[in-house]
């Protein structure tokens, strides 16, 4: 029976005649230099390649996409126009009339084409599947969120519906 360090030893000392350098020369294959130093994995990650970019844009439209009857009801919740949201910054939600069910959301200087998606709490949800961006609405405030990235881009939004609903609460309480 081995002992643990004779064992790792053993292993070690194996490993260490495998990758002898008369077995790496055998089979690795000489590059020269100027490969090596104009090739960089970090910067090639980094850029997306041509077929990436064709992909990009050959992927679904959300502008396109067909809703189902249950999308369709759920966009009759949608707040519209625009909110007001924290640090003075607003989003612009607005149906598009040629398409039922598809709404345009405006945030700074990007537009999304977003569609309504069922959740199993009621809040409203719109997505924009090809940026990873979603609108939500809850009662008291809606936010939007970039989900590739794992942020929120905006909170603290209320439209006029949501803004009473507020003070009817706090009204209430009283």
């Amino acid at each position: 029976m081995h002992s643990i360090p004779a064992l790792s030893l053993s292993l070690l000392t194996a490993g260490l005649l495998a990758a002898s350098p008369l077995a790496l020369a055998q089979t690795t294959k000489a590059v020269p230099i100027e490969q090596v130093a104009t090739v960089s994995p970090a910067k090639k990650a980094a850029s997306p390649s041509s077929k990436q970019l064709q992909s990009d844009a050959q992927a679904p439209d959300d502008a396109n996409e067909s809703l189902t009857e249950q999308q369709v009801a759920l966009s009759s919740r949608v707040l519209t126009g625009t909110a007001q949201c924290e640090f003075n910054q607003s989003v612009s939600v607005d149906a598009m009339l040629d398409k039922p069910g598809h709404f345009r959301v405006a945030f700074q200087k990007a537009t999304y084409t977003m569609t309504p998606r069922e959740t199993s709490t009621g809040a409203v949800r719109l997505e924009d599947q090809r940026n990873g961006i979603v609108w939500l609405q809850i009662p008291v405030k809606s936010m939007m969120m970039n989900h590739k990235v794992g942020q929120r881009m905006v909170d603290g939004c209320t439209h006029a519906e949501q803004r009473a609903a507020v003070a009817a609460v706090k009204a209430a309480a009283r």
